[in-house]
């Protein structure tokens, strides 16, 4: 991802044979856009990279650019990784621990979205921390896959996905993968994000070391 030129991941959605030539040419073109901004914060920092600069460099109108993403923010934050995630889900057998789903599914998600850049992730995570903009809209795109993750672990447990239970557990892991991030970015890469990840899921599965806050 850190050049136009630079080839597609193998783990790549956009080549996943099961999806047609009109959404795979869509994820192409989404990836497209994401990679040439990236280049220009790289180039010349995020608040003097523009739309129409972006839209030049990936060569694709600026109306293009705001179909696929409402805001700059956007281009930062959304990935191909939550229909993914769900697919995933619904594919583990019905009778795995559901924690040993999650783990499978998230440090898979977690191996995808490393796979093409590390450097893109951690400018990725640089921007959150960074960025108020970029932050305040990943609050707010929080509930768009936090609505996917309960109807996920509403059909793979068999509760109700607008209980308030399956509510706040999906909120509290999305949540904490979010932190995780920030974590991992404020303390500057130190740690493979990987073992961060691990140690975020045994907080959520056991709570917090020792029993007491």
């Amino acid at each position: 991802m850190s050049d136009m030129t630079a080839a597609p991941s193998p783990f790549s959605p956009a080549d996943r044979p099961q999806l047609g030539l009109r959404e795979r040419k869509k994820i192409k073109t989404r990836e497209a856009i994401r990679t040439s901004m990236y280049a220009l914060v790289k180039e010349q920092g995020y608040d003097a990279t523009t739309i129409e600069q972006i839209a030049e460099r990936a060569e694709v109108s600026p109306s293009t650019v705001f179909r696929y993403f409402p805001t700059k923010e956007d281009i930062v934050l959304t990935d191909e990784f939550d229909p993914l995630i769900k697919e995933e889900l619904h594919a583990r057998p019905a009778d795995e621990p559901w924690m040993d789903t999650l783990r499978y599914v998230i440090h898979k998600a977690v191996r995808l979205g490393f796979h093409d850049d590390l450097d893109m992730a951690r400018l990725r995570t640089h921007l959150m921390v960074q960025v108020p903009a970029v932050r305040s809209r990943m609050m707010e795109s929080m509930s768009v896959t936090g609505t996917m993750l309960c109807e996920a672990i509403g059909e793979r447990t068999g509760r109700d996905p607008e209980s308030l239970e399956v509510r706040v557990y999906a909120m509290a892991l999305i949540g904490s993968l979010m932190e995780t991030s920030l974590y991992w970015a404020e303390t500057g890469y130190r740690d493979d994000f990987k073992d961060l990840v691990e140690r975020t899921l045994d907080v959520m599965e056991y709570g917090l070391p020792g029993g007491r806050p």
